[in-house]
């Protein structure tokens, strides 16, 4: 398979298949407005409930949520802009980065999960444009969710020209209108930040969410940081483009919410009031798709760590269509409960390839489809998992409830200034780095040893 930095850069576009060539013609402009644009999102504008309100937790004050929002947001941006930086490097793309941390069978599970959160939130992304687009011109909300899943399908088939577009054009107009609706919420005189109460007691439940949407892009960064061409400017558009956004795109939404008494459902309904405000709307509308867009493309690249000769062109129309589906029967309500769940799963797996990276300390992995399974790995995975769930169970039914009285059959109990997100993620990495070591001893042991009987 040609996964290496060296594959040819005259492709100008993504090849069907993984054993195809990797263009290295993305700069620091093409992902820096990217990640910008994924910052901004119809849903996190309602999605900041998640913050202001996290699930399993006391509700927080506007002050707290804002604090919150922007320790996670720093946070969480920066992991994903560590996950970005193997793919520039290898030129591979997320899953297949995995078979050198778990090994090629291993790296299914990852994958299957993977598979399931982008279904989740290329779901989401739809509900929430269909949301909009109803509020803002009327009509069924299921034209609106057939067409953005239409456009959302053909955006896939062409995904470097994608991010071109965004930086040429998309990235300008959706400044433009944030700034604008941003100036016209909080030149409000009815806007009382202070009105809703709430505490500090739930800070860290609600940074975790914060960090949440933003890992939630760690098992996809490298599918589109592949195609950069330097490893340092991969991190760095990630870093600061999505991180700058996400917080803009927040505090922007709290301030709607604040307008609406803290009705999700009614979030949009402040911005269309302004004089430009349906435009505004309708342009964030539009881009929108490069939410869901992201989420089907990825969906379909993590499908091919399973299946290499799959055609992504077909996987994207057949994953499209799907999400096109469930997002007929999906509501916002169930957005914060499936944060909770991401972040538990898919921080600490970050935390286990940074310590193995330390001390694996440069050395190629082996990304081949049959590599050698890690099951210890996976084991550090698990414990990782496990820590962030003891610590913030969210509300999920049934899983949560799980955890919730495991956790009180061990009698723990998590102090409020507890993150579930930088705990796991350092228990992770530590286990995960020795863990790594002892299997590095226990392979040269062996090998030594069939050297010496040799």
């Amino acid at each position: 398979m040609s996964t290496s930095a060296s594959a040819p850069t005259s492709a100008p576009e993504v090849a069907p298949t993984l054993d195809g060539p990797v263009p290295k013609t993305l700069g620091f402009l093409d992902q820096g407005a990217f990640w910008a644009n994924l910052g901004v999102s119809l849903l996190g504008f309602a999605g900041v409930l998640a913050v202001l309100a996290p699930a399993g937790a006391p509700s927080l004050t506007v002050t707290a949520a804002v604090v919150a929002t922007v320790v996670g947001t720093v946070i969480g941006s920066a992991m994903v802009g560590l996950s970005a930086m193997p793919g520039a490097a290898t030129g591979a793309p997320a899953m297949v980065l995995l078979r050198g941390l778990f090994g090629g069978v291993l790296s299914w599970i990852p994958s299957v999960l993977n598979v399931v959160q982008l279904i989740g939130w290329g779901t989401f992304e739809l509900v929430v444009i269909a949301q909009a687009g109803t509020l803002a011109l009327g009509g069924p909300t299921w034209v609106w969710v057939l067409g953005a899943g239409v456009v959302t399908t053909l955006l896939t088939l062409r995904p470097l020209g994608m991010l071109r577009l965004l930086r040429r054009v998309v990235t300008v107009l959706v400044a433009i209108s944030v700034a604008y609706l941003a100036w016209w919420l909080f030149s409000r005189p009815e806007l009382d930040l202070g009105a809703g109460g709430g505490s500090w007691a739930g800070f860290w439940a609600g940074t975790d969410a914060a960090i949440a949407v933003a890992v939630s892009w760690i098992p996809v960064a490298s599918d589109f940081s592949r195609h950069s061409r330097r490893v340092s400017t991969a991190f760095t558009a990630a870093t600061v483009g999505y991180g700058i956004t996400q917080i803009v795109c927040f505090v922007v939404g709290l301030a709607a919410l604040a307008l609406v008494a803290g009705d999700g459902d009614a979030v949009f309904a402040p911005m269309l009031a302004a004089p430009l405000g349906l435009v505004a709307l309708l342009v964030l509308t539009a881009r929108e798709t490069d939410q869901s867009f992201a989420n089907v493309y990825s969906t379909a690249v993590s499908v091919q760590n399973l299946a290499p000769r799959a055609d992504r062109r077909v996987l994207c129309l057949a994953i499209g269509s799907l999400i096109t589906v469930l997002a007929l029967g999906v509501t916002i309500d169930d957005y914060a409960v499936f944060l909770a769940v991401i972040g538990s799963v898919f921080v600490p797996l970050l935390g286990v390839g940074v310590g193995d990276a330390l001390v694996r300390r440069g050395g190629a992995p082996d990304l081949s489809r049959w590599a050698p399974s890690r099951p210890l790995m996976v084991v550090a995975w698990v414990i990782g998992l496990a820590v962030y769930q003891l610590v913030n169970p969210g509300g999920a039914p049934v899983w949560s409830d799980a955890w919730s009285a495991l956790r009180d059959a061990i009698g723990f109990t998590p102090p409020s200034w507890l993150s579930a997100s930088l705990l796991s993620f350092v228990v992770a990495t530590a286990v995960a780095a020795v863990l790594a070591r002892l299997e590095r001893r226990t392979t040269t042991s062996t090998t030594d040893a069939s050297t010496t009987d040799g």
